[in-house]
Protein backbone atom coordinates (compact mmCIF):
# COMPACT_ATOMS: atom_id res chain seq x y z
CA UNK A 1 0.00 0.00 0.00
CA UNK A 2 1.60 3.37 -1.10
CA UNK A 3 2.74 6.03 1.78
CA UNK A 4 0.46 9.07 1.92
CA UNK A 5 4.46 10.73 1.17
CA UNK A 6 3.77 8.52 -2.03
CA UNK A 7 0.15 9.69 -2.73
CA UNK A 8 1.16 13.41 -2.20
CA UNK A 9 3.35 13.08 -4.65
CA UNK A 10 1.54 11.50 -6.97
CA UNK A 11 -1.11 14.15 -6.56
CA UNK A 12 1.24 17.09 -7.64
CA UNK A 13 1.18 19.12 -10.30
CA UNK A 14 4.09 18.86 -12.97
CA UNK A 15 3.66 21.62 -15.79
CA UNK A 16 6.12 20.07 -17.83
CA UNK A 17 3.88 17.02 -18.83
CA UNK A 18 0.70 18.82 -18.80
CA UNK A 19 -0.35 20.76 -22.13
CA UNK A 20 -1.29 24.00 -19.75
CA UNK A 21 -5.21 22.96 -18.80
CA UNK A 22 -5.92 25.06 -17.03
CA UNK A 23 -4.26 28.21 -18.69
CA UNK A 24 -7.45 27.07 -21.14
CA UNK A 25 -10.40 25.07 -19.82
CA UNK A 26 -11.18 27.37 -17.07
CA UNK A 27 -12.84 30.86 -17.44
CA UNK A 28 -12.55 34.07 -15.75
CA UNK A 29 -13.33 37.73 -15.67
CA UNK A 30 -11.51 40.82 -15.34
CA UNK A 31 -11.31 41.70 -11.65
CA UNK A 32 -8.87 42.05 -8.43
CA UNK A 33 -7.41 38.88 -9.09
CA UNK A 34 -7.96 38.73 -12.83
CA UNK A 35 -6.40 41.41 -15.21
CA UNK A 36 -8.93 40.45 -18.43
CA UNK A 37 -11.84 38.87 -19.28
CA UNK A 38 -10.98 35.12 -20.59
CA UNK A 39 -13.92 32.76 -21.82
CA UNK A 40 -13.71 29.11 -20.63
CA UNK A 41 -11.84 27.08 -23.33
CA UNK A 42 -10.13 29.59 -25.16
CA UNK A 43 -6.26 29.61 -24.29
CA UNK A 44 -5.53 32.53 -22.42
CA UNK A 45 -3.28 35.43 -24.58
CA UNK A 46 -0.03 34.47 -22.46
CA UNK A 47 0.20 31.11 -23.08
CA UNK A 48 3.29 30.88 -25.22
CA UNK A 49 3.14 27.95 -27.89
CA UNK A 50 5.60 25.92 -25.59
CA UNK A 51 2.37 25.29 -23.13
CA UNK A 52 4.63 27.87 -20.62
CA UNK A 53 3.41 31.30 -19.24
CA UNK A 54 4.78 34.06 -20.79
CA UNK A 55 4.46 36.30 -18.07
CA UNK A 56 4.92 33.22 -15.00
CA UNK A 57 7.15 35.34 -12.81
CA UNK A 58 4.98 38.44 -12.65
CA UNK A 59 1.62 37.59 -12.18
CA UNK A 60 0.72 38.99 -9.47
CA UNK A 61 2.63 42.48 -10.73
CA UNK A 62 0.88 42.54 -13.71
CA UNK A 63 -2.81 41.78 -11.84
CA UNK A 64 -2.85 37.76 -12.29
CA UNK A 65 -2.62 36.91 -8.72
CA UNK A 66 -5.78 34.74 -9.36
CA UNK A 67 -3.55 31.98 -11.52
CA UNK A 68 -1.21 31.56 -8.47
CA UNK A 69 -3.31 30.11 -6.34
CA UNK A 70 -4.83 27.65 -8.34
CA UNK A 71 -3.39 24.19 -8.45
CA UNK A 72 -4.37 21.17 -10.43
CA UNK A 73 -3.08 18.47 -8.14
CA UNK A 74 -1.97 16.66 -10.78
CA UNK A 75 -5.40 16.69 -12.43
CA UNK A 76 -3.44 18.60 -15.58
CA UNK A 77 -0.67 15.52 -16.61
CA UNK A 78 -3.45 13.05 -15.91
CA UNK A 79 -5.68 14.15 -18.39
CA UNK A 80 -3.12 14.92 -20.72
CA UNK A 81 -0.54 11.92 -20.62
CA UNK A 82 -3.31 9.10 -19.20
CA UNK A 83 -6.87 10.05 -20.20
CA UNK A 84 -5.84 11.61 -23.43
CA UNK A 85 -2.79 9.47 -24.07
CA UNK A 86 -0.44 12.57 -24.35
CA UNK A 87 -2.21 14.21 -27.66
CA UNK A 88 -2.01 17.98 -28.14
CA UNK A 89 -5.13 20.11 -27.98
CA UNK A 90 -4.15 22.39 -30.17
CA UNK A 91 -3.50 20.20 -33.21
CA UNK A 92 -6.65 17.87 -32.78
CA UNK A 93 -10.05 19.28 -32.40
CA UNK A 94 -11.50 16.05 -30.72
CA UNK A 95 -8.61 16.13 -27.80
CA UNK A 96 -9.96 19.88 -27.31
CA UNK A 97 -13.16 19.18 -26.59
CA UNK A 98 -12.49 16.22 -24.18
CA UNK A 99 -10.26 18.14 -22.44
CA UNK A 100 -12.70 20.87 -21.68
CA UNK A 101 -15.43 18.35 -19.80
CA UNK A 102 -13.17 16.29 -18.53
CA UNK A 103 -10.41 18.56 -17.03
CA UNK A 104 -12.68 20.02 -14.27
CA UNK A 105 -14.16 16.35 -13.29
CA UNK A 106 -10.70 15.06 -12.45
CA UNK A 107 -9.52 17.89 -11.01
CA UNK A 108 -12.20 17.29 -8.31
CA UNK A 109 -11.52 13.68 -8.30
CA UNK A 110 -7.89 14.57 -7.34
CA UNK A 111 -9.08 16.94 -4.58
CA UNK A 112 -10.93 14.24 -2.96
CA UNK A 113 -8.43 12.21 -3.52
CA UNK A 114 -5.82 14.36 -1.94
CA UNK A 115 -8.25 14.53 1.37
CA UNK A 116 -8.95 11.13 1.59
CA UNK A 117 -5.23 10.32 1.24
CA UNK A 118 -4.39 12.73 3.95
CA UNK A 119 -7.22 11.27 6.49
CA UNK A 120 -6.37 7.86 5.90
CA UNK A 121 -2.87 8.55 7.66
CA UNK A 122 -4.00 10.29 10.50
CA UNK A 123 -3.23 8.06 13.61
CA UNK A 124 -5.99 8.38 15.59
CA UNK A 125 -8.57 7.79 13.46
CA UNK A 126 -7.53 4.12 12.76
CA UNK A 127 -11.43 3.69 13.06
CA UNK A 128 -12.13 4.84 9.82
CA UNK A 129 -9.01 3.59 7.93
CA UNK A 130 -10.29 0.82 6.02
CA UNK A 131 -13.37 2.40 4.88
CA UNK A 132 -10.87 5.62 3.53
CA UNK A 133 -8.66 3.22 1.76
CA UNK A 134 -11.72 1.57 -0.33
CA UNK A 135 -12.40 5.27 -0.94
CA UNK A 136 -9.60 6.58 -2.33
CA UNK A 137 -9.41 2.81 -4.63
CA UNK A 138 -13.02 3.83 -6.20
CA UNK A 139 -12.16 7.52 -7.04
CA UNK A 140 -8.70 6.42 -8.39
CA UNK A 141 -10.48 3.42 -10.85
CA UNK A 142 -12.73 6.70 -11.50
CA UNK A 143 -9.65 8.75 -13.15
CA UNK A 144 -8.02 5.84 -14.96
CA UNK A 145 -12.20 5.61 -16.90
CA UNK A 146 -12.45 6.83 -20.76
CA UNK A 147 -13.80 10.22 -21.67
CA UNK A 148 -17.38 8.92 -22.43
CA UNK A 149 -17.50 7.14 -18.36
CA UNK A 150 -15.65 10.64 -16.63
CA UNK A 151 -17.76 13.15 -18.31
CA UNK A 152 -21.45 11.19 -17.06
CA UNK A 153 -19.33 11.19 -13.06
CA UNK A 154 -21.38 12.93 -9.98
CA UNK A 155 -18.66 14.51 -8.85
CA UNK A 156 -21.23 16.22 -6.15
CA UNK A 157 -22.37 12.86 -5.63
CA UNK A 158 -18.82 11.18 -5.11
CA UNK A 159 -18.15 14.60 -2.40
CA UNK A 160 -21.32 13.16 -0.50
CA UNK A 161 -19.74 9.74 -0.29
CA UNK A 162 -16.70 10.99 1.14
CA UNK A 163 -17.10 13.81 2.84
CA UNK A 164 -18.48 12.05 5.90
CA UNK A 165 -15.46 9.74 6.55
CA UNK A 166 -13.24 12.75 5.89
CA UNK A 167 -15.75 14.46 8.77
CA UNK A 168 -15.20 11.39 11.41
CA UNK A 169 -11.83 10.92 10.60
CA UNK A 170 -11.23 14.56 11.36
CA UNK A 171 -13.15 14.23 14.76
CA UNK A 172 -11.12 11.22 16.00
CA UNK A 173 -7.87 12.97 15.35
CA UNK A 174 -8.81 16.15 17.11
CA UNK A 175 -10.47 14.30 19.81
CA UNK A 176 -9.77 15.67 23.09
CA UNK A 177 -8.37 18.68 21.90
CA UNK A 178 -11.27 20.98 22.89
CA UNK A 179 -11.39 23.01 19.59
CA UNK A 180 -13.89 25.77 19.01
CA UNK A 181 -16.68 25.00 16.31
CA UNK A 182 -16.55 27.26 13.52
CA UNK A 183 -18.05 25.31 11.03
CA UNK A 184 -19.19 27.30 8.17
CA UNK A 185 -18.62 30.20 10.37
CA UNK A 186 -18.09 33.90 8.44
CA UNK A 187 -15.37 35.14 10.60
CA UNK A 188 -14.57 37.93 7.72
CA UNK A 189 -12.27 40.61 8.90
CA UNK A 190 -12.51 39.19 12.63
CA UNK A 191 -9.45 39.40 14.95
CA UNK A 192 -8.60 35.95 16.53
CA UNK A 193 -4.37 37.49 16.66
CA UNK A 194 -2.70 34.56 19.02
CA UNK A 195 -6.12 33.27 19.36
CA UNK A 196 -5.91 29.33 20.73
CA UNK A 197 -7.55 27.55 17.61
CA UNK A 198 -5.86 23.92 18.79
CA UNK A 199 -8.49 21.13 17.53
CA UNK A 200 -10.92 24.10 16.27
CA UNK A 201 -13.06 22.98 13.58
CA UNK A 202 -12.77 25.88 10.58
CA UNK A 203 -14.20 23.37 7.70
CA UNK A 204 -16.09 26.00 5.25
CA UNK A 205 -15.64 28.92 7.64
CA UNK A 206 -14.87 32.77 5.68
CA UNK A 207 -11.42 34.08 7.10
CA UNK A 208 -11.26 36.79 4.21
CA UNK A 209 -8.81 39.34 5.75
CA UNK A 210 -8.90 37.81 9.54
CA UNK A 211 -6.18 38.34 11.83
CA UNK A 212 -4.83 34.83 12.21
CA UNK A 213 -0.99 36.34 13.27
CA UNK A 214 -0.05 34.12 16.35
CA UNK A 215 -2.68 31.74 16.43
CA UNK A 216 -2.26 28.46 17.21
CA UNK A 217 -3.83 26.08 14.31
CA UNK A 218 -2.37 22.71 15.00
CA UNK A 219 -4.61 20.39 14.61
CA UNK A 220 -7.21 22.47 13.30
CA UNK A 221 -9.80 21.03 10.44
CA UNK A 222 -9.58 23.65 7.68
CA UNK A 223 -10.87 21.97 4.56
CA UNK A 224 -12.68 24.77 2.64
CA UNK A 225 -11.35 27.23 4.61
CA UNK A 226 -11.62 30.74 2.93
CA UNK A 227 -7.84 32.39 3.72
CA UNK A 228 -7.93 34.81 1.29
CA UNK A 229 -6.21 38.05 2.83
CA UNK A 230 -6.07 36.64 6.20
CA UNK A 231 -2.75 37.72 7.99
CA UNK A 232 -1.14 34.10 9.08
CA UNK A 233 2.40 35.31 10.36
CA UNK A 234 3.60 33.60 13.18
CA UNK A 235 0.80 31.48 13.46
CA UNK A 236 1.13 28.02 13.65
CA UNK A 237 0.10 25.70 11.20
CA UNK A 238 1.76 22.67 12.30
CA UNK A 239 -0.26 19.55 11.72
CA UNK A 240 -3.28 21.67 10.52
CA UNK A 241 -6.19 19.31 8.93
CA UNK A 242 -6.48 19.12 5.31
CA UNK A 243 -4.62 22.58 4.30
CA UNK A 244 -4.22 22.80 0.54
CA UNK A 245 -1.46 25.00 -0.94
CA UNK A 246 -4.01 27.22 -2.65
CA UNK A 247 -4.63 28.44 0.52
CA UNK A 248 -1.19 29.27 1.76
CA UNK A 249 -0.98 31.36 -1.22
CA UNK A 250 -4.28 33.31 -0.73
CA UNK A 251 -3.22 34.04 2.71
CA UNK A 252 -0.57 36.79 4.10
CA UNK A 253 2.60 35.04 6.24
CA UNK A 254 5.84 35.19 6.29
CA UNK A 255 9.02 33.67 7.59
CA UNK A 256 7.90 33.25 11.52
CA UNK A 257 4.74 31.15 10.32
CA UNK A 258 4.77 27.97 11.02
CA UNK A 259 4.10 25.25 8.10
CA UNK A 260 3.72 21.38 8.03
CA UNK A 261 7.04 20.10 6.74
CA UNK A 262 5.53 19.25 3.17
CA UNK A 263 4.21 22.64 2.34
CA UNK A 264 5.79 25.15 0.83
CA UNK A 265 6.20 29.04 1.78
CA UNK A 266 4.64 31.09 -0.33
CA UNK A 267 7.82 33.28 -2.63
CA UNK A 268 5.54 36.53 -2.25
CA UNK A 269 5.39 36.21 1.94
CA UNK A 270 7.27 38.60 3.52
CA UNK A 271 10.35 39.00 5.45
CA UNK A 272 9.86 39.07 9.18
CA UNK A 273 10.89 42.30 11.00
Amino acid sequence: MPTYDERRAALRADCTRCHALCCVVPGFARSSDFAIDKPAGRPCPNLQSDFRCGVHTELRVLGFAGCTVYDCLGAGQHVTQVVLGGHDWRTSPDTADAMVEVFPVVRDLFELLRYVAEAASFPRATEVHDALEAAYAQLEALTRTDVGTLVRIDVDAQRGAVNPLLLRASELQRAGLGGADHRGADLTGRSLRGADLRGASLRGALLLGADLSGADLRDADVIGADLRGADLRGADLRDALFLLGPQLVAARGDDTTRLPPHHERPAHWSKSG
